[in-house]
């Protein structure tokens, strides 16, 4: 590739785009244990509070429709340093509030920047690698994001138990920095000059309509986002469930991400080991049966208990609903990505935005209305499987029909750009 540095390895790379996945995550869950003493001394409810969180991912949602395509235009290692340096900045920001409209001011600063990593570092693995190669960098990437939140509300707790809760944003503007020298360090340009796409605002609008009316991408993208909804309801929900529902203290948030992640995480190895073995069609199945099968426990769990949820029955079955999740997840992102190839980034940045405005519904809204009840969550994770699953069939009935007809792309297969 023309004019670009040598890559560092694979191994070197899935670490590098692992963290950048990372500080997106870090960023909603380590402040969750922090909740309470943060509502104290703002003077803000847990109604209010869930505020912090929606706020983060509107302003993550808007500007993810803008990270992709900067970095067609301007390439993929300047756009991502700048997020990463404007990200600091609104972390020492949030440590520094000491009043809740400062507070969700640098937390709408902070989403603006936080999803450079996740959004751009998917466009980089497409630039680099291709087939079976490119979906194992996409597992190994998703098991090293899939830590995030896990370790998060436990380093989040952690710190609480020894300082106060402004020390949390310190963490992240350290983590931050971390990133910033290593991308400086480690990552070359992915993205050359010669291939760029000029950023022109009629161009970009004219780009997204034609994504996002793509039929066959709105099925992908909502197959995804509405099957990662029904394990992020229980993320936004975290607070209230962990502490209210289960009866934990902010020192056992574990509790509740440790076996999720611990199923994504399985997930993604398994999506890397069979890549090559085992068609994205038929992987995609296996992830989907897994999160019926995790439906059906959860429902019949809560249904029997009632109110009286305890650990690990209350958990578990959204370890397998993870598993699930992290094996279609790879295929429909790189599904999505290889439909536009000179537009990676705007084809990447919508996917992103799809999932994360359907997250802040979830957060804003579904999880404030549902999260009073064990049952009442189970139904609506259990809504949005079923939704998720729903468009995957609609895609895989398109894909038959186009085996009788070539005209039309077939299922999780290449198609040409706009």
């Amino acid at each position: 590739m023309t004019g670009v540095r040598k890559l560092p390895s694979n191994r070197r790379l899935a670490l590098l785009l692992g963290g950048l996945a990372m500080f997106g995550p870090f960023s909603i869950d380590t402040i969750f244990p922090a909740f309470n003493a943060m509502g104290a001394q703002l003077g803000a409810d847990k109604l209010a509070m869930q505020q912090v969180i929606s706020v983060y991912l509107l302003t993550y949602a808007l500007m993810s429709l803008v990270h992709g395509p900067l970095s067609d235009a301007f390439g993929r290692r300047k756009v991502i340093l700048g997020g990463l340096f404007l990200f600091l900045l609104a972390s020492i920001g949030c440590a520094l509030s000491r009043d809740m409209t400062t507070l969700l001011l640098f937390r709408a600063l902070q989403g603006f920047s936080a999803g450079v990593g996740f959004i751009v570092g998917r466009a980089v693995i497409r630039d680099v690698l291709h087939g079976d190669d490119a979906q194992r960098l996409m597992s190994q990437v998703s098991m090293i994001f899939g830590i995030a939140p896990a370790i998060a509300p436990i380093i989040g707790g952690w710190i609480l138990g020894w300082s106060a809760w402004p020390v949390i944003f310190w963490f992240l503007a350290g983590f931050s920095l971390l990133l910033l020298l290593t991308v400086g360090l480690w990552l070359p340009e992915t993205h050359p000059p010669e291939v760029r796409v000029k950023v022109s605002p009629k161009h970009l609008l004219r780009d997204y309509f034609a994504i996002a009316l793509n039929p066959r991408f709105q099925r992908l993208a909502l197959a995804g986002s509405l099957s990662f909804g029904g394990i992020f309801l229980y993320i936004a929900s975290a607070p209230i469930f962990v502490m209210d529902r289960l009866g934990l203290n902010e020192q056992q948030f574990a509790w509740l991400f440790l076996p999720t992640i611990g199923g994504m995480t399985l997930g993604a190895f398994v999506s890397g080991r069979a890549a090559g073995r085992i068609s994205g069609t038929q992987l995609t199945r296996i992830g989907f049966a897994c999160m019926g099968v995790s439906t059906i426990a959860n429902l019949a769990y809560n249904a029997w208990v009632g109110d009286a949820i305890t650990i690990p029955w209350a958990v578990l079955p959204m370890c397998l609903s993870a598993f699930g999740v992290a094996l279609i997840f790879p295929i429909l992102t790189l599904a999505i990505l290889d439909m536009y190839p000179r537009q990676r980034g705007a084809a990447s940045s919508l996917q992103a935005f799809s999932n994360l405005f359907i997250n802040t519904i979830i957060a804003g809204v579904v999880s404030a209305l549902l999260s009073r009840h064990g049952l009442w969550l189970a139904l609506g994770a259990g809504v949005l499987t079923l939704a998720g699953w729903a468009m995957w069939r609609w895609e895989a009935q398109v894909s038959r029909r186009a085996e009788a007809c070539p005209k039309e792309p077939a299922a999780l297969e290449p198609t040409d750009q706009i």
